[in-house]
This record gives C-alpha cells, sequence and structure tokens, in this order.
C-alpha cells in the first residue's frame, strides 16, 4: 500500500479541500516545496501561486493560493491560505479583472504604504491570472 499523508486546505472563504496525498508541491516564499508523506515537521510562509495535491490513482488536484502559511507534521499538511480557488471555480474573466484594478491602484499609489499594498495586490492577481491560464490550457 503506498503512503499517504492526509491534507487540508482552509481559507478565509471556509474549507476548500481535505484527503489523502500522496504528495504535495506549495509555492512556498523561498520556491516550490514538495510535500512527502512522514515529512519532517515544517512551519514556512506561502506565496500567491499554484498549490498541487497528487493523489494515489496519480492524478493532482490544482488550487490556488494568494499566500498564507503551511504547516506540515508527519501525517498531515495544514494550508491555511489567505484566499485559495479550486481549479474548477477559476474564473479566467475575473482574474484578468483584478489584475487590471490592481495595476489601476498601482498607478494612483499616493504613499509607501499605497504603494506596497497595490505591488501586494498585484503579486496575487497577476499569479492568479496564471494559474486560471495554466488550468484553461490543460482542459481545452
Amino acid at each position: 500500500m503506498m503512503s499517504a499523508i492526509h491534507v487540508d486546505i482552509v481559507s478565509a472563504e471556509g474549507h476548500i479541500h481535505s484527503g489523502e496525498a500522496t504528495m504535495i508541491f506549495a509555492p512556498a516564499k523561498m520556491g516550490e516545496l514538495g510535500i512527502a508523506p512522514r515529512h519532517a515537521p515544517l512551519l514556512t510562509s506561502l506565496k500567491p501561486g499554484t498549490l498541487r495535491v497528487q493523489q494515489a490513482d496519480g492524478t493532482e488536484l490544482a488550487f490556488f493560493v494568494g499566500g498564507g502559511i503551511l504547516e506540515v507534521q508527519p501525517h498531515l499538511v495544514t494550508v491555511l491560505a489567505d484566499t485559495a480557488l479550486r481549479a474548477k471555480d477559476a474564473d479566467e474573466n475575473a482574474a484578468l479583472k483584478a489584475k487590471q484594478t490592481a495595476e489601476e491602484k498601482l498607478g494612483k499609489a499616493a504613499g509607501p504604504l499605497d504603494l506596497a499594498k497595490a505591488q501586494n495586490e498585484l503579486v496575487e492577481a497577476a499569479a492568479r491570472l496564471e494559474f486560471v491560464q495554466k488550468i484553461n490550457k490543460i482542459t481545452r
């Protein structure tokens, strides 16, 4: 029997996913992180990007996370995402509009705090758009 690790993905919007995985790939701040069953305990920050959950049958589930925290225990991975989106809920038009809105905010930023906030929104919106376009390319 193949070893598995339980993964829970939650965000402020609610519970996104719970299930068993043979491997998890997460967009950590310092680069992509691969987590297998019995991984050493770890706590790390996530950056906006794609979180992939590989299931026992070889299929992968894809999720967009807009940053957050990832906690690894030997038999449990918990993702506390700032925002999260299932691949099946991805909307390219909404992602494109969010990116355009973030670009407009960046152009109108009045001070260093506004600038930093607008830059963070643009990074997240661009990562979400890239995620949606990649998912759409795969499903076509």
